[in-house]
């Protein structure tokens, strides 16, 4: 008589593919991206309209249009490798040269685009504005701009809070990133 071959039963593996399925959906973590550290303004029906009336020497204006051209303090520029530098000089000002800023608590970069403005050019000014920043506040803090951005990540570090603190101290990231604008026009 011939011997049967055996078999594996088939049923139960299904059963047991579902729960390593279930396990692993379960367990798995996923990265969750931050993306820009930028503080929304609040929702419009909840802060009444103000009027603001703000100085002109006070707003270093950039601008781009839809094809990446930029326009800083009216002026076309396509260099931006000295920008930094202006924006620290304009900011750091307190009133000596007439035409630009009173003070660093008074001082604001306005950073506006159009609808077409490519996503790569937007963030490159945004970080060159606030590379300038931290410039200013690490060389307040006498680190260097790694150094403060590092104690800026963990302030629960009472060393990296003294740091963040005396970096900040007087001079507000007065940053205005205005609705972008029709692609040409208003």
């Amino acid at each position: 008589m011939a011997r049967e071959t055996p078999s594996i039963p088939n049923s139960s593996m299904a059963d047991i593919a579902f729960l390593l399925l279930t396990f692993f959906l379960v367990t798995t973590t996923m990265p969750n991206n931050r993306g820009l550290s930028i503080a929304l303004p609040p929702p419009p029906e909840l802060k009444p309209p103000e009027d603001i009336k703000i100085q002109e020497r006070n707003m270093f204006k950039i601008q781009i249009n839809s094809s990446d051209a930029l326009l800083i303090e009216g002026e076309p520029r396509e260099d931006i490798s000295s920008l930094k530098d202006d924006i620290k000089v304009f900011v750091l000002n307190n009133g000596r040269n007439p035409a630009s800023s009173d003070s660093p608590e008074k001082a604001i970069v306005s950073f506006k685009t159009d609808r077409g403005t490519s996503h790569k050019r937007f963030i490159e000014l945004l970080d060159i504005i606030q590379g300038a920043y931290y410039d200013i506040y690490a060389e307040q803090a006498g680190v260097t701009n790694a150094k403060f951005r590092d104690a800026a990540s963990d302030l629960s570090i009472p060393e990296n809070k003294a740091i963040y603190n005396k970096g900040r101290a007087g001079i507000p990231l007065n940053i205005s990133i205005a609705d972008p604008s029709k692609v040409g026009g208003n």
